[in-house]
């Protein structure tokens, strides 16, 4: 295989090649690749960014596997994208000159080539290569990321990136001293991450809609584009080139942004006392795992359905819409299992699975809320708790008060799992009211899984992935539509994503009609409500596939972000509907004539 190489000559030490592109010895070997090609300041420097990278790994991941060898990875990266013309630059501050670049299998075979020319280097081989990485790459590659570098530049250009990291400062710096909270350390945290992350989340998204819909319909009306498709580019690579620079750009500020929320967090956890920085990075500033008691829904949708067919014998029944009464006698079963009447007890069974070694020696946390039947004058019900093995050592903390409609979290001793890493919670109820826990999120037990850091990394990852799908929303309006119908119609589908709560009310209600209280359901159907409930219906599927992702709700409670959900925010929110919109913004941005554009006329 040919690779192109670049010529040097010394006049004491002769020439010397030093291939263009991706160096492999500077990727695998780092600072031994530049010590033995004698490049002391570059190996210098190579050692310190590696210790200030492992320093911030320890305090930023503690000390967590993955993130040191994704930091690993970077750092190599760079070295063999960049170690070439690193060794290059370095030559010609020795003293070496430039002479040419030629295509060989090998160094050696470029310097033989040069002498077998002489003195007669032909004129295209003294054109030098860019510096970069890519130079090897594909044409269609580098095409791409030309058009994205021209993007970014567009971008500073116009002033969206100064704009934006001001109003981003202010997100990060302005907002925690106005928010209020309750006081604590947990809940100012809780909302610093809650209304900071927030806050970037907005700003960013509009931003991309704006800069997206404007970087294609402004260059059409501006009678820039038509400048740009007579060169040897395909309308593809330009749509998907500005793709990438915006993309280029929100991980850029979306980066900065929360690296300086991250460090705020951890600045204003070290000014607090020692005990509450323990409570602090044990209860929120960490990544927890969920388990939650295991639900048969088939099981449950087969006894719903055998009920179903007995009720519909009765004729006041049967007149009934079907989906009404089939909820009903849903939540009749479920009420079997989540209702705990007065002086009962309620045993949940947790199955920790393969998590049982890591979690069992390590402090839980239960996670519990509940609604009551009656309200109570004090505002709280008593209960109390048994955790642990049945017939084993058992955590029995006093009886608590807790209010309704509220999560609570309290911590329970390590060693509790039984020998088939199950944990066993009973809960007493001491009240004259029966109280509900619901088996989405009644009851369930935290455990630690992992560092702060890395939850916050894979958390942005999922913002990225909603700020990608954005892009190219923007992009797909701007393709066939003038740029202020194009940011009208991205906010009105934003809009709509964000009314999923309306969407599922009408889906649930069988309509937009008015619904009769007692069936449940509308009466006589309108022709519009026949129209409209499949397409609603088709609608907050599409919807629940972005919804289903809550990185800032999670980061804010400790949760754990896994690798599974970031994956399936990236499969489903960028390939999936960005995907599907993508299709649509580049079939008809390549089929648009461009002749007709306003600029034109």
């Amino acid at each position: 295989m040919h690779r192109t190489f670049e010529i040097f000559k010394h006049p004491i030490r002769g020439y010397r090649a030093v291939k263009s592109g991706f160096s492999w010895p500077g990727f695998l070997f780092t600072l031994l690749w530049a010590l033995t090609r004698q490049m002391w300041f570059v190996g210098a420097a190579l050692l310190s960014v590696h210790v200030a990278l492992v320093a911030f790994w320890w305090l930023a991941f503690r000390g967590d596997a993955f993130a040191g060898g994704l930091l690993s990875l970077v750092f190599c990266l760079v070295v063999g994208f960049k170690g070439n013309s690193w060794r290059a630059k370095w030559m010609e501050a020795r003293g070496f000159e430039y002479v040419c670049a030629v295509s060989a299998g090998s160094g050696r075979s470029a310097l033989a080539k040069l002498v077998q020319v002489g003195d007669a280097i032909p004129e295209d081989w003294k054109t030098r290569l860019p510096a970069t990485g890519l130079s090897l790459a594909p044409a269609k590659v580098r095409r791409l990321f030309a058009m994205a570098w021209l993007t970014l530049k567009a971008a500073f250009r116009y002033r969206v990136v100064q704009v934006l990291s001001g109003l981003l400062l202010v997100a990060v710096i302005g907002l925690p001293s106005i928010i209020k909270h309750d006081g604590s350390a947990q809940g100012f945290t809780q909302i610093l991450l809650t209304y900071t992350l927030g806050a970037i989340t907005v700003l960013l998204g509009f931003a991309t809609l704006w800069l997206a819909c404007g970087t294609l319909a402004r260059d059409v009306e501006e009678c820039q584009m038509q400048m740009v498709v007579v060169k040897p580019i395909a309308r593809w690579e330009i749509w998907l080139g500005k793709w990438l620079g915006i993309l280029l750009l929100n991980a850029l500020l979306l980066g900065a942004s929360g690296a300086a929320v991250y460090l705020l967090m951890q600045w204003r956890a070290s000014q607090l006392p020692a005990e509450v920085q323990a409570k602090l990075r044990s209860e929120i500033m960490v990544a927890r795992a969920s388990v939650k008691e295991q639900v048969d829904n088939a099981e449950i949708e087969e006894e719903v359905e055998r009920r179903l067919q007995v009720r519909l014998k009765e004729s006041s029944v049967a007149a009934m819409d079907r989906d009404f009464v089939r909820k009903q006698i849903r939540e009749g079963i479920k009420a079997y299992f989540q209702v705990v009447r007065p002086g009962q007890t309620r045993r949940w069974v947790l199955d920790f699975g393969l998590k049982a070694n890591k979690a069992g020696s390590q402090p839980l946390y239960v996670r519990t809320k509940f609604f009551a039947a009656q309200p109570a004058r004090s505002g709280t019900y008593t209960g109390l708790w048994e955790i642990g093995p049945p017939e084993g050592r058992r955590h029995r903390p006093e009886p608590m008060s807790l209010a309704a409609e509220t999560f609570h979290e309290f911590r329970i001793e390590p060693d509790l799992l039984g020998k088939d890493g199950k944990l066993t919670i009973d809960f007493v109820n001491y009240n004259d009211t029966a109280l509900l826990f619901p088996l989405e999120d009644g009851i369930e037990v935290l455990h630690h899984e992992g560092s702060f850091g890395l939850n916050f990394i894979r958390g942005l990852g999922i913002i990225f992935c909603w700020l990608a799908l954005l892009a190219t929303i923007g992009l797909s309006a701007g393709s066939f539509l003038s740029f202020p119908v194009a940011a009208f119609v991205s906010l009105a589908i934003l809009v709509v994503g964000l009314s999923s709560g309306t969407v599922k009310q009408v889906v649930e209600e069988g309509g937009i009609s008015a619904v009769n209280p007692n069936t449940g359901s509308v009466d006589d159907p309108a022709i519009i409500d026949r129209v409209a409930l499949p397409f609603f219906r088709g609608l907050l599927a599409v919807i629940n596939l972005v919804h289903g992702f809550s990185p800032v709700d999670s980061l804010s409670t400790g949760r754990s972000v896994t690798w599974g959900q970031l994956g399936l925010a990236f499969g489903q929110v960028v390939l999936l509907l960005g995907g599907v919109f993508g299709a649509v913004g580049i079939i008809t941005f390549t089929r648009r004539e461009l002749a007709t554009a306003q600029g034109t006329q």
